[in-house]
């Protein structure tokens, strides 16, 4: 019996589900190079230094963090609603918190090593594009459906 065929096997995400899982591990993706991000300046700090770096953030500044990378979160919750709108939403916003991130790592990068650059690319924008070609497909295929509803009324 093949693997596929073994009713255990079958999957239950719909499209819409795994979309917005597609995003959950893109936004996922972004944190984990952050903190990769932040380990390498320390690591650099502290070879040059020959200590640790004081962190200290000004508290109007400190709010930037949880807003922006809140905006992966709001991306993931617009994919899980499901509606058309929504999913355009995700989509769009999605597509900026890509484009800002990897823009970001790779400025970053170009200041601290190469490393931090490639590390953008594999962490944002390979699942990110992923993310939003397979986003666009369903999207495209949601169109498809509708006008062939539309023509069978």
């Amino acid at each position: 019996m093949a693997l596929h065929s073994h009713p255990r096997y079958v999957s239950t995400l719909s499209q819409q589900d795994r979309i917005a899982l597609f995003w959950l591990t893109t936004g996922i993706a972004a944190v984990m190079f952050v903190t990769f991000q932040l380990f390498f300046y320390i690591n650099d700090f502290v070879r040059a230094q020959e200590a640790t770096p004081v962190l200290m953030f000004k508290p109007s500044v400190l709010w930037v963090f949880p807003v922006f990378y809140g905006g992966w979160i709001v991306t993931v919750l617009l994919a899980l609603i499901g509606t058309r709108s929504t999913q355009w939403g995700a989509l769009l916003l999605g597509s900026l918190m890509v484009v800002i991130n990897t823009a970001g790592g790779i400025s970053d990068g170009l200041r601290d090593g190469w490393s931090v650059a490639v590390c953008a690319i594999f962490f944002i924008t390979l699942p990110g594009g992923l993310t939003i070609i397979a986003t666009w497909r369903y999207l495209k295929g949601q169109g498809v459906q509708q006008a062939e509803e539309d023509r069978a009324r």
